[in-house]
């Protein structure tokens, strides 16, 4: 029996399309998923984007090197390429995404499908970890999502938290929020420090007003979720961190995902612990 939190993905790409990576890339290149990727692809290496122009992406580059735990790199293209072969051979960044955001000097300008209009010989592309990636490890040690059992995407929040700047890239960072039993926290620790190439272990723990977060029933990005009496609210550093650095340094042009909606790559996630 499918639970009713991923049946609408199993009706577009079908029960065993649902787990490989390839036809979940070809189903978004078709136009026919634009919606948050959590729990497609199980066991995939999920990315953040971000595509600028080559004259920023050496300081966005060091930037991402200051500042792992939001930003850690997992790929960088040559200006104007559009395929990432470590990540998967028949990925087209231009199309494969679900939902992308176009930004111009700073202001996010629309929201498209698909960026094969817009591509210059210029553009260098970012894919960054995700925290996607260590769910499953999660739901493996028996960690239960509530996020994923209600078929929501992932509650993310801006902080106080003061990321290190480069160039003109800085800002404060963003962090995900997973609700989860006081007894789950420990082990939670314990699993997502072994993925330091998808953020790692939790920034912070217990109180949301410590890091600046005034509502946790009000994210600033994806679909809020229940804090249950006994459950402390976790939190991991975010792959949409550079979206604020991005409204600092105000680029004439920039590319991003739209939150939630990642590049699933072929990588496998186990592929990335570090023990």
């Amino acid at each position: 029996m499918v639970d009713s939190a991923v049946q609408p993905a199993v009706e577009v790409f079908g029960a065993q399309g649902l787990h490989d990576p390839a036809q979940v890339r070809r189903v978004i290149r078709q136009g026919g998923w634009a919606s948050h990727t959590s729990g497609l692809a199980h066991g995939r290496v999920q990315g953040n984007l971000v595509i600028l122009p080559e004259v920023l992406a050496g300081d966005f580059l060091r930037f991402c090197q200051r500042n792992p735990k939001p930003c850690p790199v997992l790929a960088v293209s040559e200006p104007g390429q559009t395929a990432l072969p470590s990540l998967g051979e028949d990925i087209d960044i231009r199309t494969d995404v679900p939902q992308y955001r176009v930004w111009r000097h700073g202001e996010l300008a629309q929201e498209v499908g698909d960026i094969t209009d817009l591509w210059r010989p210029d553009l260098v592309t970012f894919v960054l970890g995700c925290s996607f990636s260590f769910e499953a490890a999660l739901q493996e040690a028996g960690i239960s999502l509530r996020h994923i059992n209600e078929g929501k995407n992932v509650a993310m929040y801006r902080t106080n938290i003061a990321t290190e700047a480069a160039g003109p890239f800085g800002g404060a960072m963003v962090v995900s929020m997973r609700p989860m039993p006081a007894a789950d926290v420990i082990r939670a620790v314990q699993v997502t420090s072994r993925f330091p190439n998808v953020h790692g272990a939790p920034v912070h723990i217990g109180d949301p007003a410590l890091i600046g977060i005034a509502d946790i029933a009000k994210p600033d990005y994806g679909d809020a979720v229940a804090l249950m009496p006994d459950e402390i609210p976790v939190f991991w550093a975010c792959g949409v961190t550079p979206q604020s650095a991005i409204l600092n340094a105000q680029p004439a042009f920039c590319i991003t995902h739209a939150p939630g909606c990642m590049l699933i790559t072929d990588l496998l996630n186990h592929h990335l612990a570090s023990f």
